[in-house]
């Protein structure tokens, strides 16, 4: 079994140099991440998890206990797995930062954040961290919370601005759920957000809540600069 599993991913290997790794599939793709496992057929594995999560975007966001509850995948796995889609995602991040690199409008920050924070199973947030001409400093993540919430404090939001002598910020969060539309703790968090960047003199210039492909400027929606 282990030889037919180890030929299995030489041929999976060859495959991927001769015709180039964006040729081949998905499960494909994760087969050569988890590599040889012990009695098992990585390519099987490889299904069961695009199968139980639905899709990539759902593996690259699950928990390291969650990965280990497949045959064959232990914490050392679990882990290469993690660290293959996180290597992803910031790579698509560092691009996307360097092509939209001064911030004019709502689209602008849904065009940057959606394609990372769309499909993570807890709600994250982000501050992008702006000059005084609306250009990017930096994108930093400042809480990462439970499956429907994420607790945050404008301490944690405005401690990073200040460190980046930041002379706005506009916070991203995203609903696991897939709805944008913004709850009663999302309204009072921006009122609070506005008021805090009022007293320390760093503009809030929007708060901005993903759900899946779609998204909500609290900005448009009248919370701030009112």
């Amino acid at each position: 079994m282990r030889r037919r599993t180890e030929s299995s991913l030489a041929g999976l290997r060859s495959r991927g140099y001769l015709r180039g790794i964006d040729k081949i599939g998905d499960t494909e793709l994760l087969s050569l991440v988890l590599g040889s496992i012990c009695g098992e057929s990585s390519g099987a594995v490889a299904q069961e998890l695009v199968d139980c999560f639905r899709g990539l975007e759902r593996i690259g966001s699950a928990q390291v206990e969650e990965l280990m509850d497949f045959r064959g995948i232990g914490l050392a796995r679990a882990l290469r797995l993690q660290a293959s889609f996180e290597l992803g995602r910031r790579s698509i991040a560092r691009v996307r930062e360097g092509s939209i690199r001064k911030v004019r409008s709502p689209e602008d920050v849904a065009r940057l954040m959606i394609p990372e924070m769309k499909g993570l199973d807890r709600e994250h947030f982000k501050a992008i961290l702006l000059n005084t001409k609306n250009g990017i400093l930096r994108i930093v993540t400042v809480a990462v919370g439970s499956l429907n919430a994420a607790l945050v404090h404008p301490r944690e939001i405005f401690k990073a601005a200040v460190v980046a002598s930041a002379a706005g910020i506009i916070v991203v969060h995203n609903h696991p759920t897939g709805n944008p539309e913004p709850s009663r703790e999302d309204t009072d968090l921006t009122v609070r957000f506005a008021r805090c960047g009022e007293l320390m003199g760093i503009d809030l210039v929007d708060h901005i809540v993903v759900g899946d492909d779609r998204f909500v400027s609290m900005r448009e929606r009248g919370l701030i600069g009112v």
